[in-house]
Parts: structure tokens; sequence; C-alpha cells
């Protein structure tokens, strides 16, 4: 394992890694969507990424999706970072994240960040894009 993290960061100098989800079926789950190419969006309340603060998404930016317990899975580019309250995500972005239709975007989002810090219809989100650069298998 360490060895393939040290080949990873040959590869992909700077690189942070983080899993999608919280908890392992969601990390699965969402893991999945994105090797599969039908999940090329994300997001994560702001109060959760500190202007200036290591693992704030920026484009450009690859970093490593790994699964649950933390095998590295997926590399990804950011392509597109923007600000938007939760009530104003763009259907088309949500759609992005692969995960069902807007009323369940919104439903599941809303349930998501209600378990991880609190949950307002205007709490700001950073919303991101992104490309997949490199399935790990």
């Amino acid at each position: 394992m360490d060895d393939d993290y040290e080949d990873l960061n040959d590869t992909y100098p700077g690189a942070g890694t983080f899993r999608f989800g919280d908890s392992r079926e969601m990390c699965r789950r969402l893991t999945a969507l994105v090797i599969a190419g039908k999940k090329t969006a994300t997001c994560g309340a702001l109060r959760d990424f500190p202007e200036g603060e290591p693992g704030r998404p920026e484009v450009g930016r690859r970093d490593i999706a790994t699964d649950w317990d933390g095998t590295p899975r997926v590399v990804i580019e950011t392509t597109e970072v923007f600000e938007s309250p939760f009530r104003d995500v763009p259907e088309d972005f949500a759609l992005a994240e692969g995960e069902g239709d807007f009323a369940r975007w919104r439903a599941d989002h809303a349930a998501f960040f209600a378990r991880n810090g609190g949950f307002a219809e205007d709490m700001p989100l950073l919303c991101e894009r992104f490309r997949v650069i490199e399935v790990l298998e």
C-alpha cells in the first residue's frame, strides 16, 4: 500500500486523497458512479473548506479518491469550482452528480448535510466539477 501511494505521489505530485460520502456504502456507490463516468460533480458545505486551507478544490488540481478503507480507486482533476447557496444549486449541476433526479438530489443532500454539521436552504456550498484522469485497479 505504501508503495502504491509513493508511485501515485510521483505520478501526481501534490494530489490529495479523499473519499466520497459519509459511510462505507455511500463511498462505494459514489466511487462506482465516478468510475462509470456517471458522476462528474460533487459538492460540500463551504464551512468544511476554509479559504486557503489544503483540501479546498481548485481548477486544475488532481486528487485521489479512495475507497472507505483508504485504497486509491480513481484520480480526478477539478475542472470548475463555484459557490452557491443550497437552494440555488443549478439543476444541471445536481444531475452531474449522477445520483438521481433533482428532487432526489435535494432530499439526499439535505439529509447528508443535516447529519454532517447542519442544514439550511441558504447554506453556502462549494460545488466542483471534475473529470477522471485514471482509474486505479
